[in-house]
């Protein structure tokens, strides 16, 4: 029974709820960010984003509204335990770094973006279907100044057991 369950809403978010991929410019954007090394499904979300909203409030800094995760591994490559990512949140304003949260410059950016609503277990297929894209339209990952960001925009919801993730993931991309 789980499995049709699963089944159902895999089809109707993979035929409403995916969007298609787009180029997009970033701007550019300060952030503040806790680092985390270890498996990606296994982030303490909440905890980390009520850390970095705090210490906005502290540092007398304007958080924006949508929190992110830049990931710098990619899972079927990388042991999970070995995974790098910062859990992040933009910021305007002055602040000092701490021994926990850190500030960084984003620079602006060519992206390829792609809207994903469902499981996060189907994470992988829309990262293959980003390079896919990147690769038939004349495009490479360009890596720098990062390989990947997932640009939350609504908090994640469980449905039958399963973490639903409403985010937009974006790839820095170059023309080859």
């Amino acid at each position: 029974m789980r499995k049709g369950i699963y089944i159902i809403i895999y089809n109707v978010v993979k035929v409403n709820d995916m969007g298609k991929v787009k180029l997009e410019k970033t701007k550019p954007m300060k952030i503040a960010y806790i680092e985390h090394i270890g498996a990606y499904e296994k982030i303490p979300y909440d905890e980390y984003y009520s850390r970095l909203y705090e210490w906005a409030k502290e540092n007398k800094v304007r958080p924006g509204f949508s929190a992110m995760n830049i990931c710098y591994d990619n899972p079927e490559k990388t042991p999970p335990e070995q995974c790098r990512s910062e859990i992040a949140i933009p910021i305007k304003g002055t602040a000092a770094s701490d021994k926990e949260i850190k500030i960084k410059e984003l620079p602006s950016m060519e992206v390829a973006v792609i809207k994903h609503k469902g499981p996060s277990s189907e994470y992988g297929e829309i990262y293959n279907e980003l390079s896919q894209w990147i690769e038939e339209n004349g495009y490479e990952w360009a890596f720098e100044p990062i390989p990947a960001i997932e640009v939350y925009t609504k908090k994640p919801k469980i449905v039958n057991g399963e973490t639903i993730i409403y985010a937009n993931v974006k790839v820095p991309v170059k023309k080859k």
